[in-house]
């Protein structure tokens, strides 16, 4: 038995060897090796690509092969935090509650239109601060819904936001504040988001139908957004700069909430969205080159008694295969036009469809690049140094590790993934016979 286990010692201290060689090849097989790559090199799924990025195909753009593209945006706190809110930009979703593929709350298949790809509470982790809802009467409830006839359908209501009907409310006279309250949904989300990033600042645009009385009151009450929320009396009426962003984080008013219903300031203390922001035209009329006319709700673009500008760019029904080329050059080219017929000012929020779709840089590109005039009058935020000048050796370039594609100079140090797989079979062999000559 002795004699049979001096036979075997050499292959018994070979295996941990070996092993530690297959462990390498699987590590370094190629789908690893062309991991944590840049914007536009290619890949074959999310993994590949550096954080922030995520794996896209964009045929309407020409781009038959998988590339890494932008999701998130820089975040501009991290080159300024004590500037004026105006002096901001943030990536914004249009119809943010309408994810594909949902199914009616109802238990109804829905049958309409589809504008993002995620949730909300996705969306905002991945950098998204302003969110568009719609926002109706619907079954003795509020819901997020689209409308059909002018009003909201089984099929075409997505998510509640108001507190469900069977669940007895109590409310005072002056007390608006139910004493039983669910788990509010989308709403309950953002406040989720507020509360784990003490300093982030959302801002939420309803399209506003809903009829009851003091309903947004009592859907923010339920949902706990109320202490979030940024008060009326503190914005600007006539123009002018806003409260700085530091501030608003110190005073804990992290939420805009504007209403698109003149009359609920008024009555709910809830800011009417045209007394405070220009808006261009939504939809497709909005999109066109050399143009950009304000929606008829809004003051004209260059209106400074207003001192917030949001910039639409998406498609009367949203096109998903198209979205990527939209959210790309195209985006940036409207992104400049707005900003030169708006005095000059660049757009605090830019909306979109399925703002995860682009070619390359998309709608984070695009935010960066309004953060980057806004901030420190740069072409992206990210040549913005700490003391709100441009780093001339970065002018209008991009975040390093997020934004750009690999530098020439690390392409050339970095031989092709297929030659670093070549040399990885040419190693392990080689080092494997050296191991079994040493025995």
């Amino acid at each position: 038995m002795a004699a049979k286990w001096q036979e075997a010692a050499p292959v018994v201290r070979v295996l941990p060897f070996f092993a530690v060689a297959v462990a390498a090849l699987l590590l370094l097989s190629p789908a690893a090796v062309v991991s944590a790559r840049k914007v536009g090199e290619t890949c074959a799924a999310d993994r590949n690509c550096d954080a922030g990025l995520h794996c896209e195909t964009c045929v309407a753009d020409g781009n038959v092969r998988p590339r890494c593209t932008r999701v998130t945006p820089v975040d501009p706190q991290t080159k300024a935090r004590d500037l004026p809110f105006n002096r901001y930009a943030w990536l914004t979703t249009h119809n943010s509650f309408a994810r594909l593929g949902t199914r009616s709350r109802t238990g109804t298949a829905i049958a309409t239109a589809w504008n993002q790809q995620d949730t909300i509470t996705d969306q905002l982790n991945n950098g998204v601060r302003g969110l568009m809802l719609d926002m109706y009467d619907f079954r003795n409830d509020i819901w997020l819904c689209h409308s059909f006839g002018g009003a909201c359908q089984n099929f075409t209501a997505f998510v509640k936001t108001q507190i469900p009907s069977e669940i007895p409310m109590d409310f005072g006279e002056h007390d608006l504040t139910p004493k039983r309250v669910p788990a509010v949904e989308v709403l309950g989300e953002i406040e989720r988001f507020l509360a784990r990033n003490p300093s982030e600042v959302v801002t939420v645009f309803v399209e506003d139908y809903v009829e009851s009385p003091m309903g947004l009151t009592r859907v923010l009450n339920a949902s706990g957004l109320t202490k979030y929320m940024f008060p009326a009396w503190r914005m600007p009426k006539s123009g002018g700069d806003w409260p700085r962003l530091s501030d608003m984080v110190r005073d804990n008013h992290r939420l805009l909430f504007f209403t698109s219903k003149s009359a609920k300031e008024a009555a709910e203390g809830i800011p009417y969205e045209w007394r405070y922001v220009v808006e261009n035209q939504y939809g497709t009329k909005g999109m066109i080159k050399g143009r950009c006319p304000n929606r008829a709700e809004s003051a004209a673009m260059n209106d400074l008694s207003r001192s917030l500008v949001l910039v639409n760019y998406f498609r009367d029904l949203p096109n998903f295969p198209v979205a990527c080329k939209d959210n790309s050059a195209e985006l940036l080219d409207m992104l400049t036009t707005c900003h030169d017929l708006s005095a000059d000012r660049w757009a605090n929020f830019i909306a979109v469809d399925f703002y995860k779709r682009s070619d390359r840089g998309g709608a984070a590109e695009a935010t960066d690049k309004a953060n980057g005039g806004l901030i420190c009058g740069c072409g992206s935020i990210s040549a913005c140094s700490g003391n709100g000048t441009c780093t001339p050796a970065r002018h209008g370039g991009t975040p390093k590790g997020i934004f750009n594609t690999t530098s020439g100079a690390t392409a050339l140090m970095r031989p092709p993934a297929t030659l670093q797989w070549q040399q990885l079979i040419i190693l392990v062999p080689s080092t494997l016979a050296a191991l079994l000559l040493s025995l």
